[in-house]
């Protein structure tokens, strides 16, 4: 589903441990990290598409979150020129999202990344709030800044200002998000899902 102006509506989502960090996950066979998302199906509204993702790339299911808050409206991104599909009937020229934030009320052993024939990660850590934003590829960083920025107030009535502080003002004064943003913290990794059927579910380790 795309809209007129080459845009594919999708859903992303930060889903924030109690203490303020941010669950981030490497693609399958890829180097790049990022927040769980995914395109909408025509017949679904964002949060409908956003509890389906959540399941098919996490393992969650509703009853192990609980929604603090959401972006309003669109949030846009465009894909880089050697991205975009141009033999494509219908041209995909980026992504528009809508985030949701998303406090875990289940276990860490709740997550499951291979619990579909094709998982989009194969590892996961917790990272500090603002972490994302320096370390997503490049052309979604205005978007995470964006989407971050709205939703802190949320992240920080649950987890505190210490966990979750105000940007630095060098990220406030400058649209440009490749600024430091907060960065580092206690992380924990998930385990490679391994050969012969060993699931990727269950709970972290710690790693880098």
């Amino acid at each position: 589903m795309i809209d007129p102006d080459g845009y594919r509506p999708n859903v992303g989502i930060v889903l924030m441990h109690p203490d303020g960090r941010l669950f981030w996950a490497r693609r399958v066979h890829r180097d790049g990290w990022q927040f769980p998302q995914g395109g909408m199906n025509s017949d679904e509204t964002p949060l409908e598409a956003m509890y389906r993702e959540l399941r098919e790339e996490t393992g969650l299911q509703p009853h192990h979150v609980e929604v603090l808050g959401a972006t309003p409206g669109w949030l846009r991104y465009r894909l880089p020129r050697r991205a975009v599909r141009r033999n494509d009937r219908l041209v995909c020229i980026g992504q528009k999202q809508v985030w949701f934030l998303l406090r875990l009320t289940g276990q860490e052993s709740d997550l499951c990344l291979d619990g579909t024939e094709k998982p989009e990660f194969d590892h996961w850590r917790w990272v500090d709030f603002w972490y994302p934003i320096e370390h997503v590829v490049m052309f979604k960083r205005g978007v995470y800044t964006s989407a971050l920025r709205h939703l802190a107030p949320f992240a920080r009535h649950v987890a505190g200002d210490q966990a979750v502080p105000m940007p630095c003002p060098v990220a406030d004064s400058r649209p440009d998000p490749r600024r430091d943003a907060g960065l580092g913290g206690r992380q924990h990794q998930r385990p490679r899902a391994r050969s012969g059927g060993q699931s990727a579910c269950g709970g972290s380790e710690p790693g880098a």
